[in-house]
């Protein structure tokens, strides 16, 4: 059986006056798929999900997300992803109990499927003891578990992770990594920007920005072949270095 793709994207180009920050990319992503969208600060990865996500106007070229057009229809992209950004998104000033009520009334949930999804959440995160506090007092890695489960609440087709792992510790880190298998393996799409190259490893498929291009695209098995290199951060240095 053929999968289906959730990402479809064909010459996408992003200006900024006289600059170009994304260069005409192209590439598909799976259904199910953990798809790493990797490069250096400033490669473009950003600005490229910017547009994916519905926040940022296209210079030029198509896309489609969740099988909405990312000109006419960001709204119904919006409500069909969710979206984990650099920095922490839930509030400090509110309870892990209120943040994930707040993010259900955003994302449309009735009262009883918020309730139902707290009581799940607060479980499966092992935050029974916590739940009445403030988020603010959280250590980062549960604030970053947790905000990664809250953009889980509306049962999205894909996810938009960036540089989630940023700033926590290895073992958050492989724990992180569990989470964003299990929902994969449920058939959520992940879309993961890192500039971890061991993180590449962990992904079905990768592609690597250079200056606004994609300059490969592939499994890391296959990638790792291609450039001669023992690991995905050779892979990267060969490319970085032209």
């Amino acid at each position: 059986m053929k999968q289906e793709n959730v990402i479809e994207v064909e010459g996408l180009t992003k200006t900024f006056g006289d600059f170009t920050a994304v260069n005409a990319i192209t590439f598909k992503v799976k259904k199910g798929e953990i798809f790493g969208f990797l490069g250096a600060n400033g490669a473009g990865k950003t600005t490229a999900m910017k547009m994916l996500i519905g926040i940022s106007n296209p210079s030029s070229g198509k896309a489609t997300v969740a099988g909405f057009d990312v000109y006419k229809q960001t709204e119904n992209i919006k409500k069909s992803i969710g979206y984990m950004s650099q920095k922490f998104a839930l509030y400090d000033d509110l309870t892990i109990t209120e943040n994930i009520t707040f993010f259900g009334g955003i994302y449309g949930l009735s009262r009883a499927v918020i309730k139902e999804k707290t009581d799940i959440l607060i479980q499966e995160l092992q935050l029974q003891d916590v739940a009445k506090q403030l988020v603010g007092s959280l250590p980062l890695g549960w604030k970053q578990k947790l905000s990664f489960s809250v953009a889980l609440l509306h049962d999205p087709k894909i996810i938009f992770l960036d540089e989630p792992t940023g700033g926590v510790d290895p073992i958050t880190r492989r724990q992180f990594w569990e989470m964003i298998y299990k929902t994969a393996n449920s058939g959520t799409t992940i879309f993961v920007t890192t500039h971890y190259m061991d993180e590449a490893e962990y992904c079905d498929r990768v592609s690597i920005m250079v200056d606004g291009k994609i300059e490969a695209l592939d499994t890391p098995k296959n990638l790792k072949k291609q450039f001669g290199a023992e690991s995905m951060n050779d892979v990267f240095l060969k490319l970085a270095r032209g």
